[in-house]
């Protein structure tokens, strides 16, 4: 319902008020998907806002892009134009953002629509909220979270963003989301191949401008 919508927008933007400790997830295993997602460890863990753009490309898109180039996910040309973003990602990283505990997995998929109904369950199941599942918990830049819920498209974007901003508004949020949506294209093109690969090229363009 839209009214769930907007709480969901809500109930995010308190997730992404809560403070993380560093970038990634230092001294414990994490997954996106079957892939395992690199930290640095605790003892070089990141967390100056100022060194999330590199920490993003060092971590996030540059092991991706390396295992789409090595299984022919992504091709040679596309490859470049993410290793050109990955360079430059300082330009167009947007204002600098602390870290903040993220969902790290938020594609429409992973978030549940419950029907309302008069008795709601203990668990919840009935409430007419939105359930998140299958987390890839961590530290991180909320306007990722965003990005990957247009990624795939989802129900009600509109109003979950709106009430979102309502509480933590992103100025320039929609000219970064390409940037955000990098990781999980290189993800997919490491999975399932290179029409994945050419998305990602348009990715790493549409971010540098």
């Amino acid at each position: 319902t839209p009214e769930a919508a907007e709480r969901l927008g809500r109930d995010l933007a308190a997730l992404h008020g809560t403070p993380a400790d560093a970038y990634g997830t230092p001294g414990r295993p994490a997954y996106l998907g079957s892939l395992p997602l690199d930290s640095p460890g605790p003892a070089d863990a990141v967390t100056d806002p100022a060194d999330w753009p590199a920490f993003h490309a060092e971590y996030r898109l540059l092991p991706f892009l390396r295992r789409a180039v090595d299984n022919g996910g992504i091709g040679p040309g596309d490859a470049r134009d993410v290793e050109r973003l990955c360079e430059r990602i300082d330009e167009v990283a947007g204002p600098p953002q602390p870290p903040a505990v993220i969902h790290g997995d938020l594609w429409s998929g992973n978030v549940h629509w419950t029907a309302p109904s008069a008795l709601s369950a203990p668990s919840g199941e009935g409430d007419g909220r939105a359930r998140l599942i299958d987390p890839s918990a961590q530290g991180g830049h909320p306007e990722t979270d965003l990005a990957l819920l247009q990624l795939f498209g989802c129900p009600q974007l509109s109003r979950i963003l709106a009430a979102y901003e309502e509480i933590r508004p992103v100025p320039g949020r929609v000219e970064r989301v390409p940037l955000h949506q990098l990781q999980h294209l290189l993800v997919h093109a490491v999975l399932f191949g290179s029409g994945y690969g050419a998305q990602c090229g348009a990715a790493a363009r549409a971010a540098l401008g």
